[in-house]
């Protein structure tokens, strides 16, 4: 009954230390909450996570058409109407390209990626505009049209040049509703080609990401960064990662993006909300500027480790128990709990002010040193305490390495959850549990 009684303690405190972690997880996901906060008022103050697609060249034309409406006395009648519709043409080619010039804003405790783009875009088009026919058509003026998604990022008044010949730039897409520039043409004549050569140059001020959708037949994106942790979205670029930061170039082609149907139906720029990897809307490719080290997704990741590191240790004090004979009491096992939960606040609070691999450190030897030395006393011995704060260091370690080698997690996961399991299973081998327990069944006859 002792060892079973035992056994539910041990089962029953695990339980309860999982209410302080679950309480510390809120504190990380409220962390979280204030970090977006964060982002979202130096957006609103500077600018956003920006798009930029272009350029689109739309013609408007006027037909008069015939129609049957009813009259005052609801009988239909043949009557003419004007109705206007749009010719709109895609780029032959684009090349959209520039420097990312990234800085840091911060509010509060905390620092936001912004960066400032200077782009240059460069077009070709050859528009054939269709001939007269039957209906009678009116042809108006053409524009270019650029779409982007925070126009507040322009840092200068950009500058468009269309065949080598300056061109004023208007705000807003033209006609349909959005953020962008665009810029009037000479009206065309019905069959006439357009042969235009576009480049458009401007500064664009963003937060942490950049989009840019292929719109032309045939598409070149390159992006130069001094930031040294890009994440990159869409179709994967060809890129260089050194100590200078990074280069990405992308080639795409037309038929390998859905991007000029998707526009027509109405889709101009992608949703950034959720960032450049799962960016949704009209296909495009971008890139992120990430914080390598996100202090709350390591934290956060950290406590779903919390209740393994508790279970351990508890198992540790009860094989202890077992072997010595030595009584450890609840409330011992509880304090011992605790003070491994407030290793996870300690580190996320201290990494708010420090790097996170000294808040790490920093927070666990404040938690191994105070746990090995209650149990100095608790297990009325020096040598005893320090094995197990040596094992605890041990476990914190395991950990640390779990959280900067995300991609090989699980293995190493996995690998020390067998290590432990096979230390318990050869240090309990001789173990005589009936002995323990205080009964052992009859001996059956064979």
């Amino acid at each position: 009954m002792r060892l079973a009684f035992k056994i539910v303690m041990v089962v029953a405190m695990t339980i309860a230390i999982l209410v302080p972690l679950l309480m510390i997880r809120g504190v990380i996901q409220d962390r979280q909450n204030y970090r977006a906060q964060a982002v979202a008022d130096i957006a609103r103050s500077y600018a956003g996570a920006q798009s930029f697609a272009g350029p689109v060249l739309v013609v408007p034309y006027t037909e008069t058409v015939e129609v049957e409406e009813p009259d005052k006395y609801n009988i239909l009648r043949k009557v003419q109407r004007e109705v206007t519709h749009h010719w709109t043409f895609f780029p032959t080619t684009l090349d959209v390209r520039g420097p990312m010039r990234p800085s840091t804003r911060k509010r509060g405790l905390h620092e936001v990626r912004v960066y400032e783009w200077h782009g240059k875009a460069t077009a070709h088009f050859e528009a054939q505009i269709p001939a007269a026919d039957t209906v009678p058509r009116k042809i108006g003026k053409p524009w270019l049209s650029y779409a982007i998604a925070d126009v507040r990022g322009l840092r200068a008044s950009p500058q468009l040049r269309i065949n080598g010949r300056s061109q004023l730039v208007e705000e807003g897409l033209g006609s349909r509703s959005g953020s962008g520039l665009h810029a009037r043409l000479a009206e065309p004549r019905a069959g006439e080609v357009i042969k235009l050569d576009t480049q458009l140059d401007l500064v664009l001020g963003g937060t942490e990401s950049l989009a840019m959708v292929p719109l032309g037949k045939s598409n070149r994106f390159a992006l130069q960064s001094s930031w040294l942790h890009p994440s990159f979205g869409g179709s994967s670029p060809r890129h260089e990662t050194d100590a200078s930061g990074f280069k990405a170039d992308w080639e795409i082609a037309s038929v390998a993006t859905n991007a000029q149907r998707q526009f027509q139906q109405g889709q101009i720029l992608p949703d950034l909300s959720s960032g450049i990897a799962g960016m949704d809307g009209i296909d495009a490719v971008g890139v992120s500027l990430i914080d390598p080290v996100d202090i709350y997704t390591q934290a956060d990741r950290a406590t779903k480790y919390g209740l393994l590191f508790v279970l351990l240790t508890f198992v540790g004090f009860f094989i202890f128990e077992l072997i010595k004979q030595l009584p450890i009491h609840p409330i011992q096992y509880g304090l011992v709990g605790l003070a491994l939960a407030i290793f996870f606040l300690l580190l996320v609070s201290l990494s708010e002010h420090i790097a996170f691999a000294i808040a790490y450190l920093v927070a666990s030897v404040a938690c191994i040193g105070l746990i090995g030395f209650y149990l100095v006393a608790v297990l009325r011995s020096v040598g005893r305490g320090l094995g197990f704060a040596g094992m605890l260091a041990t476990l914190y370690a395991a950990l640390y390495g779990l959280l900067v080698s995300e991609d090989n997690a699980l293995v190493l996961g996995a690998g020390l959850l067998f290590l432990v399991l096979a230390a318990i299973m050869v240090v309990t081998r001789r173990v005589d549990w009936y002995q323990l327990a205080g009964s052992r069944p009859a001996p059956r006859d064979l």
